[in-house]
């Protein structure tokens, strides 16, 4: 039986790199205290947001970020717990960085990363939108941890559930989602909280997995919460209000899952349930 122990952790993400460091090994700590094998933390959440925190990546020092993910990783292996931190990662030259997932494992290796796929923008990107700042990635990351099969996204790869399937058909089992959704106008707090909520419901339900979603809690539109893979929301914590949310991630629970006969086959391209007829009154659409 596959059981994991997740924190879901959200705090005040700020364009002071120390000071997100300092929160992500606070919650690290309390996380390994109440048991966790596994911290979430959000995109972005220890070098700050273009756009948001940040104006430009020319505000990043980008040897003082090195040296915060190093003492992360550190900390990691002397806690004995794995953390996926969402941070923005260098690349060569004159390429803009990626927006990334680390993963770091218990020993406090880095084991692997995920970029962000869809970035936000237009092909002349706005200031605010993710491709004035950063590159895209491509490449789908999954790994495992106490025999839980793990996926990476980040926030607006949530419009896209082509590549939840992709996911899906690798085995994933925890879908771990990092958001940064933040900076809109007060009237539409109320939508984005709906509509993150249904969409990770509806990616859960509709590929019977676990989902861990997370924000910051400074002027982000909604707070950091886990679905089941039925689609319900097991609990969530409170906006505007730093916390790490523990949840048991039981890949065995017997949970209602309507697409479990027929997913297989429509993911292996079969678009149909049941045995298709040969009848001539099936084939003429033009008729009653």
């Amino acid at each position: 039986m596959a059981k994991l122990t997740l924190a879901t952790c959200q705090f005040p993400i700020s364009a002071d790199v120390r000071s997100n460091a300092r929160h992500v090994r606070r919650q690290m700590r309390l996380a390994s205290r109440r048991g966790a094998h596994l911290a979430h933390f959000s995109e972005c959440c220890l070098s700050g947001y273009a756009g948001v925190e940040l104006e430009s990546m020319a505000q990043i020092d980008w040897d003082l970020l090195r040296n915060e993910t190093e003492r992360i990783m550190a900390l990691a292996g002397k806690l004995g717990l794995w953390v996926v931190l969402g941070s923005t990662h260098p690349l060569s030259g004159a390429h803009k960085p990626h927006n990334s997932l680390y993963v770091i494992d218990d020993t406090g290796a880095l084991v692997t990363r995920y970029d962000k796929m869809f970035c936000t923008g237009r092909l002349l990107p706005e200031p605010a939108e993710d491709l004035a700042h950063y590159s895209p990635g491509s490449e789908f990351v999954d790994f495992t941890v106490r025999d839980v099969h793990i996926g990476l996204l980040i926030c607006h790869d949530f419009r896209y559930p082509e590549l939840y399937r992709v996911y899906k058909s690798k085995g994933v089992e925890l879908m771990l989602h990092s958001y940064h959704n933040a900076g809109m106008a007060e009237d539409r707090l109320q939508f984005y909280h709906e509509n993150v909520t249904f969409t990770m419901r509806a990616a859960a339900a509709s590929n019977h997995v676990w989902v861990s979603a997370n924000n910051g809690s400074h002027h982000h539109a909604w707070s950091s919460f886990v679905v089941d893979p039925a689609g319900d929301v097991v609990d969530r914590l409170r906006r505007h209000r730093p916390g790490v949310l523990i949840t048991e991630i039981d890949t065995e629970i017997d949970l209602w899952d309507a697409s479990a006969e027929y997913r297989a086959r429509c993911i292996a391209g079969v678009l149909h349930s049941g045995e298709l007829v040969e009848d001539p009154r099936s084939d003429d659409r033009t008729r009653l």
